[in-house]
């Protein structure tokens, strides 16, 4: 499995100064599809876009019916109707990270900032293969493989 990350930045400066580098971002996404039960096969794309609270907020009352900023949204492709998914070049979709969050939720968890960022990339990379925890039995799966995930990079467990 190879996953390639596309990462756009659409942050002000002071936002950019404060998110951890391509490097890093990718590497979590590519460590939690790697975990998967079922990893992506062949080589396999995603996009991760970070954001300032307005576009993060948007997003959030379109598809969620929210209107308030929230730190990760997942957008999991599916292939137009009548298309094969293997004919899509292994898209799994788009994670939007709001980076002003993210800080502010570091510093009120008491988390430090990178180990946060981990999290919400892990996270919304498993939101994008399949992954969920709205009911009990989902978060049961999840939360266990997003904690084994970010030990395996050397963060500590994420719900404690």
């Amino acid at each position: 499995m190879a996953l390639h990350v596309d990462i756009q930045f659409a942050l002000d400066e002071a936002s950019a100064a404060r998110v951890p580098d391509a490097g890093e971002l990718s590497r979590w996404a590519q460590a939690a599809a790697a975990a998967a039960e079922t990893p992506p096969a062949g080589e396999a794309r995603m996009t991760l876009r970070l954001v300032e609270e307005a576009e993060i907020t948007q997003l959030n009352r379109d598809y969620r019916h929210k209107t308030a900023p929230t730190n990760v949204l997942s957008f999991p492709f599916a292939p137009p109707p009548g298309v094969p998914a293997d004919e899509c070049g292994g898209e799994l979709g788009d994670v939007v990270i709001c980076a002003p969050v993210v800080q502010r939720e570091a510093i009120e968890q008491g988390k430090t900032a990178d180990s946060h960022w981990a999290h919400m990339v892990v996270h919304g990379t498993l939101h994008l293969l399949g992954y969920d925890h709205l009911t009990e039995a989902e978060a049961a799966r999840m939360e266990p493989l997003e904690t084994r995930i970010l030990a395996s990079l050397g963060y500590a467990d994420p719900y404690r």
